[in-house]
């Protein structure tokens, strides 16, 4: 299988992680320019009344021209504390909440400068709850073309199309009884409704990357 070349997410989409778990090697991109409207800083879970929205925002504001790697995160407001209070109101039913919760808070918690720093604790915190060995790596430099034999999947996921194309991964969700199913959500939905087993939902019905 050939490595893949893709951005990093804040709690990245279910398709997002399908796209990984296809391959064992992993570059994470952080020499590109910051793409606003995209799924870097931001994540979608269904609540009970709808789709909740999390943003983590960044100094500069979002329609910054900086480097990935440099981008900073702005703790002006408590985002941490709204963003820790709505996975609560959104999961305290969900059957693996309470062994992921204090974990997650703490990592949150720790309120690091880059937004690139957070994203890839995540990431790899994500991982090692599905138990995986997917090897991560960072760029060392910006590539418009990747080098042969790379698999291209940078924005291929954006908040405008992210609930297209491929067949859901489908489960119990907190509140399917009210709003129904919603499709790739938060990795984070996934991972609280079906624990670790997720990872055998990711891998049944891979997307062809």
């Amino acid at each position: 299988m050939s490595p893949l070349l893709i951005e990093n997410q804040y709690f990245g989409s279910i398709n997002y992680y399908k796209i990984l778990f296809k391959h064992t090697y992993v570059k994470i991109e952080q020499f590109e320019y910051y793409h606003k409207m995209s799924f870097r800083n931001r994540c979608i879970v269904p609540g009970a009344n709808g789709l909740i929205h999390l943003s983590v925002p960044l100094e500069k504001g979002r329609n910054q021209r900086q480097v990935m790697k440099d981008v900073r995160i702005a703790y002006h407001d408590n985002w941490v504390l709204q963003h820790c209070r709505s996975l609560e109101a959104c999961y305290n039913r969900a059957p693996f909440f309470e062994y992921y919760r204090e974990e997650l808070f703490g990592l949150l918690e720790k309120r690091p400068a880059f937004l690139m720093d957070l994203d890839l604790e995540l990431l790899h915190w994500v991982l090692k709850k599905f138990r995986t060995d997917l090897q991560i790596e960072l760029t060392g430099a910006y590539r418009e073309i990747p080098e042969p034999g790379v698999t291209d999947a940078r924005n291929r996921i954006l908040p405008r199309n992210y609930q297209e194309g491929e067949q859901p991964v489908r489960y119990t969700q907190v509140f399917e009884d009210r709003i129904g199913f919603i499709p790739n959500m938060s990795i984070l939905d996934l991972l609280f409704c079906t624990g670790p087993n997720g990872l055998n939902l990711l891998r049944s019905n891979d997307p062809q990357f």
